[in-house]
């Protein structure tokens, strides 16, 4: 509760409350120093917890992002990207070593219009996601009291960097004669079931071998991105991937290989075959294009896919128009409309 004495230079108002700092001021008005203190003693009850500032104070940025590396990222899908980013993040940033209380709305802004000037927004927009995120498990389940999280002020960077890369002219011939050259014997399966499937890179490494129907030529994607599992159906040239791998009935792992050698491997690859600028999940992009243009319709793509916004499937499909060209090619619009072939009745 508000304590308001007068002094000879007007009414001096102290509040004091358990876990905030003290706060004072002298108004020359008992009545302004009444209005004052309810407005502040208002935006103190409004907060969402009080504020042990000791902790705030002692506890630093990356001792939270070190326990939230060790008890948070482990059980996440993406548990081995986040961990490289997190292990960057506190190997590179100073902003980790400042304290939670001295994180504010402006210091994430600053850090976010410096990190633009040296990495892509993309970057910077999971950087700032981590780290929010973060906070806001210390806060909610580990009883350090943020009054309230300083980067949901903060606005992320605007992404616009959607890839749209296909493989062109060339490049899968490029890309096959790279891998008859390797030494892993599993990248080429791996690739060409990419190819052949439209699966994530997880996805696929997660498929197990109880998982594929041969009588109905399906594979079960029980651990997808998206939480929600899918059967998708199998080409031809996906059957003869898995059949060269080896002979039904099997089970274990479809591809025994690690995401750390795949990703070893892959990076060879691509430089071996002049792609530096190829992603792997670029190999995604070009699966789904080819479904679309091997005439599946939108919800058929879909089912394969596991894309349930059609706004992010669009963003996978990328047709040629050459090849559109090729298509249309020796066709015209006929009307089908009575009225259309006979204007004179109009």
């Amino acid at each position: 509760m508000a304590t308001i004495t007068k002094r000879k230079n007007g009414w001096n108002v102290q509040i004091r409350r358990k876990g905030y700092p003290q706060q004072t001021r002298t108004l020359p008005t008992k009545a302004d120093a009444q209005a004052w203190a309810r407005e502040q003693e208002g935006r103190i009850d409004r907060s969402l917890a009080p504020v042990n500032l000791r902790l705030l104070k002692g506890t630093t940025l990356r001792q939270l992002l070190e326990r939230y590396l060790e008890e948070v990222t482990p059980d996440k899908d993406s548990a081995y990207s986040e961990k490289v980013r997190l292990k960057k993040l506190l190997r590179e940033q100073p902003l980790c070593d400042l304290a939670l209380a001295d994180l504010t709305p402006k210091v994430f802004a600053d850090y976010r219009t410096a990190r633009l000037a040296m990495v892509k927004p993309g970057t910077v927009h999971r950087e700032l996601g981590l780290i929010r995120h973060a906070l806001e498990v210390a806060r909610r389940e580990w009883d350090i009291d943020l009054p309230s999280n300083p980067l949901d002020r903060v606005k992320r960077p605007t992404l616009a960097n959607a890839r749209d890369r296909r493989l062109g002219h060339g490049e899968y011939d490029r890309l096959m004669f790279a891998l008859s050259k390797t030494r892993n014997r599993l990248l080429g399966p791996v690739v060409e079931f990419a190819i052949h499937t439209a699966m994530r890179r997880g996805e696929i490494l997660a498929l197990r071998w109880e998982e594929i129907d041969w009588r109905h030529r399906t594979a079960y994607i029980a651990d997808s991105k998206t939480g929600v599992p899918r059967t998708i159906p199998l080409l031809d040239e996906a059957l003869g991937v898995l059949l060269r791998a080896g002979p039904p009935p099997r089970r274990g792992p479809v591809f025994p290989i690690t995401m750390e050698a795949l990703k070893q491997a892959w990076e060879r690859l691509r430089e071996r075959a002049g792609l530096g600028d190829l992603h792997f999940h670029d190999l995604r992009h070009e699966a789904i294009s080819r479904l679309c243009e091997m005439g599946l319709t939108m919800p058929e793509v879909a089912l394969i896919s596991g894309h349930k916004d059609p706004r992010m499937l669009f963003r996978y499909v990328n047709l040629r128009p050459a090849d559109l060209a090729r298509k249309l090619s020796g066709r015209a619009w006929a009307a089908s409309s009575p009225l259309s072939r006979a204007p004179d009745l109009l």
